[in-house]
């Protein structure tokens, strides 16, 4: 904990300042009360470790199990629920109900031994398996006119989430994890979908059932409010038009309908009433509504009563929405009634009192929305920020699965009642229909629903016309920080091509829920973020307790109260998740009591409740979605959680959520966080203007009270930013580079990383944990796999081959394994059988006429497939697998099939031919079989996998990091001998060029050579935490009493010449990470190729073999340059030069044998050379009717 420092807070020197004690010392000798101001304060210690006993419980991966694990205990049961019966049209007599529903664990099927075994993923993804669980419906029918039950009918198998509760890893110890062939680190949290990693990303969406108060693209002032409910969802919009009109626009509507329409519709005939309800007492208000207020009258015909109100209102719905309503169409009144109790303003319950609907509800919500527009028009500035962090919610996989599943649910339903519709009209059935057969019949449905979904990511919902893409992703197993990244990663839906800065910019209502510095580059820039360290999502909860306990603290009920009331002096509108309860006369004792029973555990703790003065509202939040962060409360000026709070929690005697059922710590959501004060550190607690010593600081007395401390201030950052050390030292962009580099990283990915046989691996050969450790390395695990080594670097120019961040290493190192790394690739086929009774084969290697086996199928053992540790190089075969040429099936005449004792579509075997359909290693240097897998996947055909070791050591080319965003590329390798050498005798692994330094502005690199230096005497691992960490002054102390320079500096000699070199030079360990980007893999040239059938030009791309395109840009210089020869050598010969003959009378392409087609003679025609792609283009546009003609010169 730093002590206080009273320059921190000047306690000033005025009056009244006579009880400090000042000697000839000056500031450091300060007193009060016998103490020193210096002295460190009686504060909980350490409060940084409730991180990791909040780790345990909460946040990073913990939200997306929680989320699914919600989904399959409570979702699942309220969507069956929901749509538990199925009726009959043909049958009234006959019904079907499902009575509950469950989803088992993972298992799998054994066919030689006949029996089910549990299925774990590390065998999924070497399988090529899903890792899905049965989903059991219990189901209740009618069979003629006996009652059927029936238990555990499977209806679908449900994609299982890692780690969640019906996860087999679920309460394994780590050696029974190991056991399983799985990580102890891995995270969890992603599906396994065919063998394929797949991750549901939190998705950003805007809050539902809130009203937002905007500027439209013309300028005008609307409130829009997006109503979700389990049955609809539907978009609001309170419009103020330019001639001052208040219109209401809903797509069920042909056209804007008048606001005073809709109100009187619901019953609120007297203009008074609507006026009262909408303005109040407020003149201006009423000036600004008055012309609205006229428009009933002005409609023809005109509208006084709520009857002629819904019949106008009646003509105006949509006629497809009219249609689509099941039974017989209603009648204008009818249907205007129906459509504003169900579709406008879904969310706002109208209920049937006495056989009459209650409008009384909704009709207020309208008007608080006119009225929130009104307000907005008045004064400008109140519009609501749509990029506010507490306006919107976070989808994770469970909200985005109930969505998919329920539309599902639905159409499997209905797809059921077909069929049993479709058997109970015939009339010639001889046995009472088993509805049973109905159910299990179509449980594929479900099933591919679900798979189709998560492996493409497009999340189509018909009943809600929603269509999203890119929802989920393949797992980044580049590294342990990637995959990890990947789990605290928010997608937004926004367009990423439109050049908007509102979205993208960093929000102060970010702070700490979202991390400043972990975003992508580029388009994405600011659209995907990262969750902070200590970010909770909130699932959904049931809001009627907390329904009774508004009433019970005093909301009046919105039913009894007039217009007047609404906007009473000191009276604040009560809401419940976007629905108004009512309203309070004390609205600062209602928000205080709610929180004290918060903070008592009667309401769950991440319920929010919060003030709004602009808008005089009270909100009260259970919704899923909203981000909340835990906080320390203070309690005049005092911190609840004390010293041995902190102890308890590091013993395991208390859990964190032993400490939020105390009341010593609780979750606020970002709108909550608006309504308090939050202290940094214990020193700048403030309780009525006295500091922590009782210290009286002017300042403070202007500042509200201390409500809320940080746990620890490092935690703004999220998991991926975390790594970086003294990140508060660096230019905020070094740190988002990291952010970005970090993911790139080659390292260790797993403890099962050499068992797992991925598509593309790659792996350092021998990582270190790194000398300078933040705090959020040991939160995460990243000390256990790291991804880098520790470098002795120097920071000096050496030869030329250094500028512009290129490094020099040193050979020596580079023999002793620095930056080595090796690159799995994985080849797979598959056995296939096809239709007509043949199967593909793996054949025996090929021999030439000698019976000498060819040099491509040297390595292949007698099965077909390469042996493990054979050496292999380009263009061999890795799996010699061979089809037949005919798959489809025969079809011959009866009496034939019959004669040659033939089943029908059966090919003969003695008469199948193969063709050749090999894996061949197509990659640049030579690699090692490293495995070879023979195994069967879930349609029980044969898979084989072959997984090819490359060991790769560091070239010039290839790309390395710092942690500071400092990249760059190998410029030379180096003999050590002509290395420069430290008086220590110490010879750098790199040397850096000092001129990366000036104009980045990485001080953090610079404190990290200096701890690491040390860290290195001292024996001991030093922190570079954010905002604390190890202080400078010690490190310098470190290396002084160790002797060495306090600047980190040395004396060092010249490897060529022997002479010491004529400055002191900045020398010691640095973490540098190997990036996946190798110029083995980019390295490419061409002069022949492969070209495109159409073109006839140079394919494109290194896979492809391609030509090097000569750009715009580089014609422009080659022509600035007047080199016309080279440019016809590259544009033209080196390309797609094409003889023909062309016409010089007509102008048009196409001559033959000197006979032009068109003129119908051979007069004028001449041969010419010009590009494929001319010829194409006049060809094309010929196609279109348009006609180029060229003016040709007879050279001859």
């Amino acid at each position: 904990m730093p002590p206080y420092v009273p320059g921190d807070h000047p306690p000033g020197r005025g009056k009244g300042s006579s009880i400090f004690e000042m000697d000839t010392m000056g500031r450091d000798d300060l007193r009060y009360a016998g103490k020193k101001l210096t002295d460190p304060i009686s504060a909980a210690e350490d409060k940084w470790r409730l991180v990791p006993a909040f780790l345990q419980t909460k946040g990073l991966i913990k939200q997306h199990v929680d989320s699914f694990n919600y989904f399959i205990e409570t979702e699942m049961k309220q969507i069956l629920l929901a749509n538990a019966k199925v009726d009959s049209d043909v049958d009234p007599a006959f019904w079907l109900k499902f009575r509950d529903i469950r989803v088992k664990h993972p298992q799998a099927y054994d066919a030689r031994k006949g029996i089910a075994y549990e299925l774990t993923p590390h065998e999924c993804r070497l399988r090529d398996v899903t890792y899905a669980g049965t989903i059991l419906v219990d189901i209740e029918y009618v069979r003629g006119k006996q009652l059927v039950k029936k238990r555990g009918i499977e209806v679908g198998r449900m994609p299982i989430m890692l780690r969640s509760n019906r996860c087999c890893l679920t309460g394994k110890s780590p050696e029974d994890m190991v056991k399983a062939g799985e990580c102890p680190l891995d995270p969890g949290g992603y599906f396994i979908i065919r063998g394929t990693e797949k991750v549901i990303l939190i998705q950003e969406q805007l809050s539902k059932n809130r009203i937002i108060v905007e500027t439209d693209r013309l300028g005008l002032i609307n409130a829009s409010v997006t109503s979700s409910t389990h049955e609809k969802k539907s978009k609001t919009n309170i419009c103020y038009g330019k001639a001052g009109r208040v219109t209401m626009k809903h797509n069920s509507f042909t056209a804007e309908v008048p606001v005073v329409v809709v109100m009187k519709a619901m019953g609120i005939e007297s203009d008074r009433e609507i006026a009262e309800l909408i303005c109040g007492n407020d003149e201006k208000f009423l000036d600004l509504f008055s012309p609205s207020l006229e428009e009933s009258s002005m409609l023809d015909p005109p509208v006084y009563t709520q009857r002629q109100a819904l019949d106008w209102l009646g003509r105006k719905v949509k006629v497809t929405a009219m249609r689509s309503r099941i039974g017989m169409r209603k009648d204008y009144v009818e249907e205007a009634r129906d459509l504003l109790a169900t579709t406008v303003l879904a969310h706002v319950p109208v209920d049937d009192v006495n056989g009459q609907w209650n409008y009384r509800p909704k009709s207020v919500y309208v008007a608080l929305m006119v009225r929130r527009t009104l307000q907005a028009v008045k004064d400008g500035g109140i519009v609501d920020d749509r990029d506010f962090v507490g306006n919107k919610r976070l989808e994770l996989a469970g909200q985005l699965l109930s969505l998919l599943f329920e539309d599902l649910f639905k159409s499997w339903q209905a797809n059921i009642k077909r069929a049993i519709d479709t058997q109970l009209k015939r009339s010639n059935r001889t046995s009472q229909y088993d509805a049973a057969t109905a159910v299990a019949q179509t449980s594929r449905f479900i099933t591919d629903g679900l798979f189709r979904s998560i492996s493409s990511g497009n999340w189509n919902v018909k009943r809600f016309k929603m269509e999203r893409a890119g929802v989920t992703q393949v797992l980044s197993r580049l590294s342990y920080v990637s995959a990890l990244g990947m789990m605290t990663r928010i997608s937004s839906q926004f367009e990423k091509t439109r050049k908007v800065s509102g979205p993208r910019a960093l929000q102060t209502s970010q702070f700490g829920v979202i991390c400043p510095s972990d975003t992508p580059e580029g388009e994405a820039c600011g659209l995907i973020k990262n969750l902070a360290l200590m970010t909770h999502i909130t699932t959904d909860s049931d809001d009627s307790s907390m329904r009774r306990l508004a009433f019970i603290l005093g909301v009046e009920d919105i039913n009894v109260l007039t217009g007047l009331d609404l906007y009473e002096d000191g009276t604040y509108l009560v809401f419940l998740n976007g629905v108004i309860l009512g309203v309070h006369r004390n609205p600062e004792k209602f928000v205080n009591d709610f929180r004290r029973l918060r903070r008592a555990g009667r309401v769950g703790p991440f319920v929010s409740v919060y003030r709004t003065t602009t808008q005089r509202t009270v909100n009260i939040s259970s919704d899923g979605g909203r981000v909340c962060r835990p906080l320390i409360i203070v309690n005049k000026g005092k911190s609840m959680v004390t010293d041995q709070d902190v102890k308890d929690a590091i013993h395991g005697i208390k859990t964190f959520e032993d400490l939020i059922q105390e009341g010593k710590i609780e979750y606020l959501d970002v709108n909550e966080e608006t309504d308090t004060d939050i202290a940094m550190y214990d020193k700048d607690l403030n309780y009525n203007g006295k500091l922590p010593f009782g210290v009286n600081d002017p300042a403070a007395l202007e500042r509200p009270n201390t409500t809320h401390l940080e746990i620890a201030p490092f935690t703004v950052l999220g998991a991926v930013a975390g790594l970086i050390p003294y990140p508060h030292h660096n230019q905020s962009p070094r740190n988002t580079y990291q952010c970005a580099m970090g993911k790139q990283a080659i390292g260790a990915i797993a403890y099962n990383q050499l068992t797992r046989i991925d598509t593309l691996l790659y792996l350092m050969v021998y990582p270190q944990q790194p000398m300078v450790r933040t705090r959020t390395i040991e939160l995460i695990g990243y000390d256990k796999l790291p991804a880098g080594q520790n470098a002795t670097v120097a920071v000096m120019s050496y030869s030329g081959y250094d500028i512009e961040d290129a490094l020099v290493l040193n050979k020596a190192s580079v023999d002793r394994g620095f930056g080595r790394c090796q690159v799995m690739r994985k080849f797979a086929t598959m056995i296939k059988s096809y239709p007509n009774q043949t199967y593909d084969r793996l054949a025996d290697r090929a021999e030439d006429a000698y019976g000498q086996v060819l040099d491509k199928y040297e390595i292949l053992d007698d099965d077909g497939i390469a042996g493990v540790g054979e050496r292999i190089h380009t263009g061999q075969v890795v799996i010699n697998k061979q089809s037949p040429t005919e798959t489809a099936p025969r079809v011959a005449p009866m009496a034939d099939a019959a004669e040659h004792g033939q089943f029908m579509g059966s090919t003969d075997p003695t008469t199948i031919s193969y063709k050749a359909a090999p894996m061949t290693f197509k990659y640049d240097g030579d690699a090692v079989i490293d495995q070879v897998l023979l195994t069967t996947n879930e349609e029980d055909q044969t898979l084989v996998k072959a997984l090819i070791r490359q060991t790769r050591r560091p070239e010039l080319g290839d790309k390395f990091s710092s942690r500071h965003g400092q990249k760059g590329v190998c410029g030379i390798i180096v003999q050590q001998e002509d290395m420069p050498f430290a008086d220590t005798g110490v010879v750098p692994d790199i040397i850096m060029n000092p001129h990366g330094f000036p104009s980045r502005m990485t001080v953090g690199k610079m404190i990290e050579l200096l701890a690491g230096k040390a860290g290195v005497l001292a024996g001991e691992l030093q922190y570079g935490t954010a905002f604390g960490g190890s202080k400078v002054e010690d490190m310098s102390n470190i290396l002084v009493n160790n002797g060495f320079s306090y600047s980190g500096k040395d004396y060092v000699t010249s490897g060529i010449t022997g002479e010491p070199l004529q400055a002191y030079i900045f020398f010691g360990p640095v973490y540098y990470q190997k990036l996946k980007h190798m110029v083995l893999d980019k390295m490419h040239a061409r002069s022949r190729g492969p070209r495109a059938v159409l073109t006839r030009q140079p394919t494109e791309g290194r896979s492809r073999d391609g030509g090097l395109r000569v750009g715009e840009m580089e014609r422009d210089c080659l022509i600035g340059h007047g080199t016309a020869a080279l440019l016809m050598e590259r544009l033209l010969y080196a390309s797609d030069a094409y003889d023909c003959e062309m016409c010089g009378e007509c102008g048009l392409v196409g001559g033959w044998h000197g006979y032009c087609n068109y003129c119908k003679s051979r007069k004028g025609v001449v041969k010419v050379k010009i590009p494929y792609a001319c010829k194409l283009l006049f060809q094309e546009l010929m196609s279109m009717n348009v006609v180029p003609r060229v003016k040709v010169k007879d050279l001859e």
